[in-house]
């Protein structure tokens, strides 16, 4: 399966690393979706990882630098010119701004409040929860999805389950979605994913 639609991944998700880590998995080969950013997004997630989440900063120089590199189509430039028509926060503008250039339908945001529905909608894009794009990636593919937490299981040396766990804490929708369809128990145990495992 080779799925092309853009989606825009803001910088909160972006630095996210569990929640990231998953999602990039996710739009390797057989992708189920194009992840589209811009530098300035990129940029915004190295100031989080940095000044909020305390990462090393070769940590996130690192991180950055094999997602520009494993991602090269993602990066989306000149999308600036559509700020100015974008009626959202205006430390948000340059997010919808990206959505619009990438003609992507879909920001994927922690911060739902930041982009009101009615300005986004006239530009056909709708910003979503990433528990909730995940939980529509499991539907369509959840094969492909719980192959790929098995993968950051092995890598991490961890049980599946115990990713999972360590998800629910920010997705735990989509984590009680995977866990229900495959009759896991996780009221028990857990363990969390840090950027210094990368």
């Amino acid at each position: 399966m080779r799925a092309d639609f853009p989606v825009v991944l803001d910088a909160c998700v972006l630095a996210n690393f569990p929640v990231c880590d998953l999602l990039l998995r996710l739009a390797e080969a057989p992708r189920l979706y194009l992840p589209k950013w811009s530098s300035t997004l990129l940029d915004e997630m190295q100031r989080t990882q940095k000044d909020k989440l305390h990462w090393a900063p070769h940590i996130s120089d690192s991180m950055r630098a094999m997602m520009e590199q494993e991602f090269p189509e993602a990066l989306v430039a000149g999308h600036e010119k559509f700020e100015p028509v974008v009626a959202v926060d205006d430390k948000d503008r340059h997010v919808a701004a990206t959505a619009i250039h990438a003609k992507a339908e879909v920001i994927v945001t922690f911060n739902l409040r930041h982009f009101p529905a009615e300005a986004l909608a006239e530009h056909e894009i709708v910003a979503r929860h990433p528990a909730d794009f995940l939980m529509t990636l499991h539907g369509m593919e959840p094969a492909i999805v719980v192959q790929r937490l098995h993968e950051i299981a092995a890598k991490r040396k961890k049980t599946v389950e115990d990713v999972a766990i360590g998800l629910g804490r920010f997705v735990p929708a989509f984590v009680t979605q995977v866990a229900e369809s495959l009759g896991w128990d996780l009221n028990s145990g857990g363990g969390d994913l840090y950027a210094d495992e990368l």
